[in-house]
C-alpha cells in the first residue's frame, strides 16, 4: 500500500521528522530551490493530502491553490498570521496548531526579559568585563520588580501565565481586553492609552495579523512614558516598531525587552547599540522540551486525521 503524500513546507524536530518519514511519503519543499519548488508542485501537487509547516514557514493561498486534494494543514506553532486559515476552511480543510504546550516557556521568557531589562543584567555583565567594577566601583542602581504594575495586553493562556509569574515577583497586574474576564481579579482596561499611562511595564500578549497590526501605537508608547518599560514576546507586527525605536533613542521609554520584530531576522540597527534594550532572536518557545511537544502534536494531528479520529488541536475561527 502506497504512503500518503505530505508536503513539508517547514521541517519538524528530527525525531518527529523520522516518525513522519516512516509513515508518509515526504516531499521536502523546505529543501528545494525556487525552481525546484515549482517543479515539485507541478509533479506531485495533485497527490499532496497534507501539509506540515510552522509560523516561520507559513502556508499561503498561492500554494494552497496548487494542492487540489489537500485534506489538512498542521502547523508546529501557535501563531496563525502566516497561514491562510480562512481560505483553508472555505475549502473544508482543517488547520491545526500547537497551543498550550508552549505557554510556560513563553511566559518564562517574558519574565526573563522583564528581569533582565529592569535589573540591567547585560550592562552589569559588561561592567565586570570592561573592568569598570575595579576602576569605577559599584555600577549605577537598577529597578526592582516588586511594587511595579505590569500591564498585559490580551489575557489569554500565556497572558495569565505571565500574570501569575509577575505576582510571584511582587508585581500587581492590570490588563486590556475588549471585555473583562470573569475568572480574574486583575484591574481591567478597555482603553489602551489609559492602561499604558497607569503601568510600569507594558507587555502585549496577542496574536499577529491584520486585526492587531500596530495596536501598540505611537500614542500608546508615548503614554507609557520615560519611567516605564516595554516587553514583547508576541509578534513584532503588533507594535509600531519605528515609533518604539525612536522613543527608546530619545529615552522617552526607559527600556525594552524584545523577542520579536517586524522584519525577522532583521532587527532595527539602532536597537543593537542600546544598553537599555534586551534582544532575543524570537526564541521564547525555543527549548528542547517545548519544541518536541509542538512537533509531536503535528505527528499526532496527522495520525488522527488519517485514522478518521477527532483532531487534537484544530483551529477554530
Amino acid at each position: 500500500m502506497s504512503k500518503i503524500d505530505v508536503l513539508v513546507v517547514w521541517p519538524n524536530r528530527p525525531e518527529q521528522m523520522q516518525m513522519l518519514a516512516d509513515t508518509y511519503e515526504l516531499h521536502r519543499y523546505d529543501l528545494a530551490s525556487v525552481e525546484e519548488k515549482a517543479a515539485m508542485i507541478g509533479a506531485v501537487g495533485d497527490k499532496i493530502r497534507a501539509v506540515a509547516t510552522t509560523h516561520g514557514g507559513g502556508f499561503d493561498e498561492t500554494l494552497l491553490a496548487q494542492l487540489p486534494n489537500l485534506e489538512i494543514v498542521c502547523s508546529s506553532s501557535v501563531g496563525l498570521d502566516t497561514i491562510c486559515v480562512e481560505a483553508c476552511h472555505k475549502r473544508g480543510i482543517p488547520v491545526t496548531n500547537t497551543p498550550d504546550v508552549l505557554t510556560d516557556d513563553v511566559a518564562d521568557m517574558a519574565m526573563m526579559l522583564t528581569l533582565t531589562t529592569l535589573r540591567r543584567m547585560l550592562p552589569a555583565v559588561d561592567w565586570i568585563q570592561s573592568g569598570h567594577w575595579v576602576e569605577k566601583g559599584m555600577m549605577p542602581l537598577n529597578a526592582s520588580l516588586k511594587g511595579k504594575t505590569l500591564g498585559i495586553v490580551g489575557l489569554g493562556r500565556i497572558g495569565k501565565a505571565i500574570a501569575a509569574r509577575a505576582e510571584a515577583f511582587g508585581m500587581s497586574v492590570s490588563y486590556f481586553s475588549r471585555q473583562a474576564k470573569t475568572d480574574v481579579a486583575y484591574r481591567h482596561y478597555d482603553d489602551l492609552v489609559a492602561l499604558a499611562k497607569d503601568v510600569d511595564v507594558l507587555a502585549p500578549v496577542i496574536p499577529g495579523g491584520p486585526a492587531t497590526e500596530g495596536l501598540i501605537s505611537r500614542e500608546v508608547l508615548k503614554a507609557l512614558g520615560e519611567d516605564s518599560y516595554f516587553i514583547n514576546v508576541s509578534r513584532g507586527s503588533v507594535v509600531d516598531e519605528e515609533a518604539l525605536v525612536e522613543l527608546l533613542e530619545q529615552r522617552a521609554i526607559k527600556g525594552a525587552g524584545l523577542d520579536v520584530f517586524v522584519d525577522e531576522p532583521n532587527v532595527p540597527k539602532a536597537l543593537l547599540s542600546m544598553d537599555h534594550v534586551v534582544l532575543q532572536p524570537h526564541c521564547a518557545s525555543g527549548t528542547y522540551e517545548t519544541r518536541a511537544a509542538m512537533a509531536q502534536l503535528v505527528v499526532e494531528n496527522l495520525a488522527a486525521h488519517f485514522a478518521g479520529k477527532p483532531l487534537l488541536t484544530p483551529v477554530i475561527l
